[in-house]
């Protein structure tokens, strides 16, 4: 058995915030970051949470594919700024969603857990223990951002997508691979509390976003092309039979230099990001949305899916729609 996508879904925060209005607070104009990371805009919440974010956008992919909260076995949340440590937010949006035969929890695997995700369900569903899934990737990163900081208040918007992923025995998801180096783990990272307690006499502060853009932009470029060369060969699958590289939308630059890498035209790699920014896990799910809403997508579409982020992680997913 394997997993397929039955149903996408997507919504973000109402409030758009553009590079203008970035610099009315930062020093920074709309010139210098279009040019750097091809974002114009992002949406950035003014009171909705993770867990929000998250119910909405899986709310519209169960619509999208005509299943009931009850029928889910399992919800898997990837994100990065959850509302809380405990409970999960999956676990709010199992009760937000009343779906109460699903097992729910999340996960942490920045930028590419949407794909961590995927893969989860994946083993999952191949060794028979569930057949419907809920997948979201939901991020407020507005709440990590030094606002202070443009190399990076720039770069991130908050944003949420879900997909469902039903069991079937054919299409659906092909192969699957995910990597992690934590060597490289101080090149992006975010502290959520520092040490404190009464023994020390110290208060325990929350951490921001801090990052190395240019180790980040030498790992994607190389990890991104090397993850889709190895489900390609694996597969005895030719880059021509795939219609769309569907890549996390960090950095139109890291983008476009993978597609050089990868000897393809930049037509098969669909970007979001100057509406959306970097939404960090819900990128993926964002960008599939758009596509399915402007009719980009057929049934047979071999698509390659691939995340990477902070861990550092990264992932890809051969599958066809």
């Amino acid at each position: 058995m394997t997993a397929r996508i039955a149903g996408i879904g997507a919504y973000v925060p109402e409030r758009i915030v553009t590079n203008d209005d970035l610099a009315k607070v930062v020093e920074t104009n709309n010139e210098w970051i279009f040019s750097r990371t091809g974002i114009r805009e992002r949406h950035i919440s003014t009171g909705e949470g993770t867990k929000d974010l998250a119910t909405e956008a899986a709310r519209r992919a169960l619509s999208a594919a005509e299943v009931d909260p009850k029928e889910l076995d399992l919800i898997i949340l990837g994100t990065s700024s959850p509302d809380c440590n405990f409970p999960s937010d999956a676990c709010s949006v199992q009760a937000a969603l009343g779906a109460v035969n699903a097992v729910a929890f999340d996960i942490s695997a920045a930028c590419a857990g949407f794909i961590f995700a995927m893969n989860i369900v994946q083993g999952f569903f191949m060794a028979g223990v569930y057949r419907t899934a809920l997948i979201i990737g939901a991020e407020t990163l507005s709440k990590v951002t030094d606002w202070s900081d443009r190399s990076t208040c720039v770069l991130f918007g908050d944003g949420a997508g879900a997909a469902v992923l039903k069991s079937c025995e054919s299409g659906g998801i092909v192969d699957m691979m995910m990597g992690a180096d934590g060597t490289k783990g101080s090149a992006l990272s975010c502290t959520s509390r520092t040490f404190g307690n009464f023994l020390t006499k110290t208060v325990p502060k929350m951490g921001f976003m801090s990052m190395d853009g240019q180790e980040v932009f030498r790992f994607a470029v190389r990890k991104v092309p090397e993850s889709v060369e190895i489900l390609l060969k694996k597969n005895r699958i030719s880059k021509q039979e795939i219609k769309y590289y569907v890549l996390h939308q960090a950095n139109e630059r890291i983008i476009e230099a993978a597609a050089r890498r990868l000897n393809e035209p930049i037509e098969k790699f669909p970007m979001s990001i100057a509406k959306y920014g970097n939404t960090s896990t819900a990128s993926i799910p964002l960008l599939l949305n758009e596509m399915q809403k402007q009719r980009m997508l057929s049934a047979g579409d071999k698509l390659m899916l691939s995340g990477f982020g902070a861990g550092m992680t990264w992932g890809a997913v051969l599958l066809e729609w």
